[in-house]
């Protein structure tokens, strides 16, 4: 594995969202001085908090997955998650809600999800989503020590027994046709399938390998954090200090000094300057570039991820049938994804996700209250309608989403809403996403792996890069294992196999063990 060369003693970390903490938590670990500068007020990215109206709002996720390998980074230091965060094991993870009127709990607990598929589609289902959960762990074993949980110096480091154990098991196959071959039920197909919209790749047109996101839901587990998705970059931010980490909130990077190919100090707004040995990038890739003064050299531009409008909505009541995450389906599927990713236009049928997480903690809205989060995927600004567009659009698409949300059961939801807050392509253009996009560089089979942009920069010895825009890729476990990555570059240790370490909760809440398999030596 190449490593940054010379010094590394003094490492200046760029953002403090999940990957940007992650990293500082493994370089702290490795002994080396770390100072973390944000621009924003305080820890979190993606993940951050906004309050109105005494409703405390998650801005970025509202799912999490696989919490062991933030448990990873504050080992690294001597830390353990479950000291700094309050853990809940969701069960149901999801509830599915479908437009024929059926609904199906997604549990991850094999035998109850077994019994809940026989109870909605009868056995001969229940027997295939059998077969399935099998071959998801077994493409997880395959997957994420040998092609998630690596830094990549070259596509040939692909060639290795590992990816014919891929190949064997039709990971390069079409992931919509490969849960077809476990589940004929178009419904439970969805539930396994959806995922794939993270990634920014239609069901139809994605890798089988993808999978691995469904097995991350539906299979290792869904989480919530006590105080909401922000509690995570919070906690890290605090073991980081804790751990001697120098953390300057307020501080926007304005220019990178460098000279003989290494970047020797990084220049605030503020005019102030901080040397260091090496740099880590976790900004947005265009702001990241922007700094950098070049952009990579690729045979094709990037493509990014769909889009989302998310409505925050502050309620006086709720509605029993949500459970904290749910999953509405509209009746189409195929046109919906060809209207994301090819033709621009707005869901004619949405599928949404609708989060409640005063479910688990009533501490987020005030007494009596309710917070919902309605996220509805839309198409990026380079396909669909431009960031500008959405200042006159956003408005009436909200009317159209609350139309919608009472259409399907959640009766009165206009009249609920006290406070909220709605976002759009626009307000993520102006956070500096690319395309107005929130989930970034879309996991074409391009942009994927050793293809994906590489956390190294060429022509700069000590410059890494981190975060969903760089390997390995979108989402929460990816952007934590992206920190651990950049921090083995600066540092040259690998650090312990992902899922090797057994995970404890708090006392009173559900245990985490390490995902299923995670200890199998194949």
């Amino acid at each position: 594995m190449k490593r940054v060369p010379g010094r590394t003693d003094h490492v200046v970390v760029v953002g403090a969202g999940l990957s940007g903490l992650a990293c500082a938590l493994h370089l702290l670990g490795a002994g080396r001085r770390v100072t973390v500068v944000e621009r924003d007020a305080g820890p979190g990215g993606r993940a951050g908090r906004v309050r109105l109206g005494g409703y405390e709002l998650d801005t970025g996720p509202t799912v999490l997955t696989m919490p062991h390998l933030a448990d990873e980074a504050f080992a690294a230091v001597g830390d353990s998650l479950h000291r700094r965060v309050e853990l809940t094991a969701l069960d149901p993870a999801y509830r599915a809600c479908f437009a024929d009127g059926s609904s199906l709990d997604v549990h991850t607990d094999g035998d109850a999800m077994e019994a809940e598929v026989r109870r909605f589609a009868g056995p001969v289902q229940a027997a295939g989503y059998r077969d399935l959960r099998l071959w998801l762990e077994r493409l997880y074993r395959v997957q994420m020590r040998r092609f998630i949980d690596t830094n990549f110096d070259s596509p040939l480091q692909l060639l290795h027994p590992d990816l014919a154990r891929l190949a064997a098991l039709g990971g390069f196959g079409r992931l919509d046709g490969r849960i077809g071959r476990f589940l004929s039920d178009e419904r439970l197909r969805r539930v396994f399938s959806f995922q794939a919209l993270y990634a920014g790749v239609a069901p139809a047109r994605a890798l089988a390998a993808y999978a691995v996101i469904a097995y991350m839901d539906t299979v290792a587990g869904v989480w919530f954090p006590k105080g909401g998705m922000h509690a995570l970059p919070r906690a890290m931010a605090d073991a980081a200090a804790d751990a001697g980490a120098e953390l300057r909130w307020d501080a926007e990077v304005s220019t990178l000094e460098r000279s003989a190919g290494r970047v020797r100090a990084v220049r605030l707004s503020s005019g102030e300057r901080i040397p260091c040995d090496a740099v880590v990038l976790t900004c947005e890739l265009p702001a990241a570039y922007g700094l950098l003064g070049r952009s990579p050299r690729r045979p094709a531009r990037l493509r990014h991820s769909p889009s989302a409008v998310i409505l925050h909505a502050g309620t006086d009541r709720t509605w029993p049938h949500l459970a904290h995450h749910t999953v509405s389906f509209g009746a189409a599927w195929e046109r919906t994804f060809d209207e994301l990713t090819r033709t621009g236009e707005l869901m004619s049928d949405p599928s949404l996700l609708i989060t409640r997480p005063t479910t688990h903690d009533p501490a987020l809205a005030p007494p009596g209250r309710h917070l919902h989060y309605v996220l509805a995927p839309c198409p990026n600004t380079a396909v669909g309608p431009g960031a500008t567009t959405w200042r006159e659009l956003g408005p009436r698409y909200r009317d159209r989403l609350v139309g919608e949300l009472e259409r399907r059961g959640l009766d009165g939801f206009a009249d609920s809403v006290r406070e909220e807050l709605l976002v759009t392509p626009l307000d993520w253009a102006r956070q500096g996403h690319a395309a107005g996009s929130p989930f970034s560089v879309s996991h074409t089979f391009a942009q994927t792996g050793p293809f994906r942009p590489r956390n190294l920069v060429r022509g700069l010895d000590n410059v890494v890069l981190a975060g969903c825009g760089t390997t390995p890729g979108v989402g929460v476990p990816t952007v934590l294992i992206s920190g651990k990555l950049a921090a083995a570059r600066v540092t040259g240790a690998v650090g312990p196999g992902l899922g090797r370490r057994h995970f404890t909760a708090v006392p009173g809440t559900s245990s985490l063990p390490a995902p299923a398999g995670a200890d199998d030596p194949s």
